[in-house]
C-alpha cells in the first residue's frame, strides 16, 4: 500500500494560509504525502489537482465564510468527475449552524481552531479511502 495522498488547499480569497502549512506539516511528520496548491484557488483547480495528484484526501482551510459556497461545488465536481470516494475535509471558521449542511453533502470532518494535529492525522487515517495506506 502507498501513503496517503493529501491536497491541501487555500480556495477563494483568503490570504492566510500559516493554518494550512501547519496542517501539511503535520500531515508529512505523520508519513503522509502533502501537496499544497497555495493561496486563492478555485473549487476546479483544487479537484483538477487532487485528480493530478491522484489524491486521496483534499483538505480545504477555510477562513473568509465562504464554506456553505465552495465545500459543495467541490463535491460537486468531484462526482463530476468520477471521482466521488476522495475525502473531503475542511478547517476554519465554520459555524456550527453550518455543520448539518456539509455533513448533508458527504464533508465529515469539519476541524475547528483548536483541533489537536493528531485528531486530524487520526481522522485522516480512518477516512481515506481503504487502498490508501494507514500509515
Amino acid at each position: 500500500m502507498r501513503n496517503i495522498r493529501v491536497v491541501i488547499a487555500k480556495p477563494g480569497l483568503d490570504g492566510h494560509d500559516r493554518g494550512a502549512k501547519v496542517i501539511a506539516r503535520a500531515l508529512r511528520d505523520a508519513g503522509m504525502e502533502v501537496i499544497y496548491t497555495g493561496l486563492r484557488q478555485t473549487p476546479e483547480q483544487i479537484v483538477d489537482a487532487a485528480l493530478q495528484e491522484d489524491a486521496d484526501v483534499i483538505g480545504l482551510s477555510i477562513l473568509s465564510g465562504a464554506h456553505n459556497h465552495i465545500c459543495p461545488r467541490v463535491v460537486e465536481l468531484l462526482e463530476a468527475r468520477k471521482i466521488p470516494d476522495v475525502l473531503v475535509v475542511v478547517g476554519g471558521i465554520i459555524p456550527d449552524a453550518d455543520l448539518p449542511k456539509l455533513h448533508a453533502i458527504g464533508i465529515t470532518g469539519v476541524f475547528p481552531p483548536g483541533t489537536s494535529m493528531q485528531a486530524i492525522v487520526e481522522f485522516i487515517r480512518q477516512h481515506a479511502r481503504p487502498e490508501a495506506a494507514t500509515s
